[in-house]
């Protein structure tokens, strides 16, 4: 008898755990009516599971989705909201709000011609309108950044150029230019992604051009100097598979001959969304650390 209560509990304690990890709302394909973009941009949402019935306000995460994907690609295959909840649940990182942008193949910038001015877009329209929207605690300490490839690097362009504007940020297998990736793009290459990007194909180290120097993480971080993210947690996580493997190498070495803090990390995978999916209660952990006063 003693057994079969014992296991009756354990069942209900199962159920129980499993409701709170499944408590939080999504809110998919959302809009925002942007002026600079000229157009309706889409974006996905997560409400920690209290946000309906508390007046509380939160930290929020903006996460960046990779080239090619969308504003729900964290959610489907990334299961963002199901590894909240756990966390949440286990109380390894405090409520917060994940909020996931449709970012296109913008690379989450302004382009070469500001024909696409994402950058813009995102800081001056995106984040004011979403920490007006929701209850947001709209503020530095408050605030963290995270994405995948082309969404990591978002990630570093926005964090180390606005570090102001976050607390922490995490990129996952960012795909970073760095110099001697520009000066190897084929021009087969360059007609695929870099050119949307940065202008026309050019010869030599004539494309690597002002605006380029200006949307690279490794020009933005050396200009602005270390002291400039004294109060900016950085964390990089790349696979050691990964074909960005060897740019994100670079970066971190170039982060530690600045003296720029920062945690790097690379993990047996490859550029997959196991490997991201896997990184995600780490990197949560990591900005949810920030959002806490010790």
């Amino acid at each position: 008898m003693k057994k079969l209560v014992f296991s009756a509990l354990l069942l209900c304690l199962s159920l129980f755990t499993v409701a709170q990890y499944t408590r939080g709302t999504v809110k998919e394909s959302l809009t925002i009516d942007s002026k600079i973009l000229g157009k309706q941009v889409k974006y996905t949402i997560y409400l920690p599971y209290d946000y309906e019935t508390s007046n509380r306000y939160y930290p929020v995460t903006y996460l960046l989705h990779g080239y090619s994907d969308n504003d729900m690609g964290w959610m489907q295959f990334g299961e963002a909201n199901l590894i909240a909840d756990e966390c949440i649940a286990k109380m390894e990182i405090p409520p917060m709000i994940i909020v996931m942008p449709d970012g296109g193949v913008s690379f989450y910038i302004n382009n070469f011609n500001n024909s696409v001015r994402y950058e813009d877009f995102f800081i001056q329209e995106f984040m004011p309108f979403i920490e007006k929207t929701y209850r947001i605690r709209a503020e530095k300490r408050f605030r963290g950044i995270a994405g995948l490839s082309m969404g990591g690097f978002g990630t570093l362009n926005y964090a180390l150029k606005y570090p102001e504007k976050f607390a922490a940020c995490v990129a996952f297998s960012a795909a970073i230019f760095s110099e001697e990736s520009v000066m190897a793009t084929s021009e087969k290459d360059w007609g695929w992604i870099m050119a949307s990007l940065y202008g026309p194909y050019k010869e030599g180290t004539a494309r690597l051009t002002d605006h380029y120097r200006k949307n690279n993480p490794f020009d933005v971080s050396k200009a602005k100097g270390k002291d400039a993210y004294n109060n900016l947690r950085i964390m990089m996580d790349c696979g050691d598979d990964d074909f960005l493997t060897n740019d994100n190498c670079r970066l971190h070495i170039h982060f530690n001959n600045l003296g720029i803090k920062h945690e790097f990390r690379m993990r047996d995978g490859a550029h997959t969304w196991t490997y991201w999916r896997t990184g995600l209660p780490d990197a949560l952990k990591f900005i949810g650390d920030s959002f806490h006063q010790f």
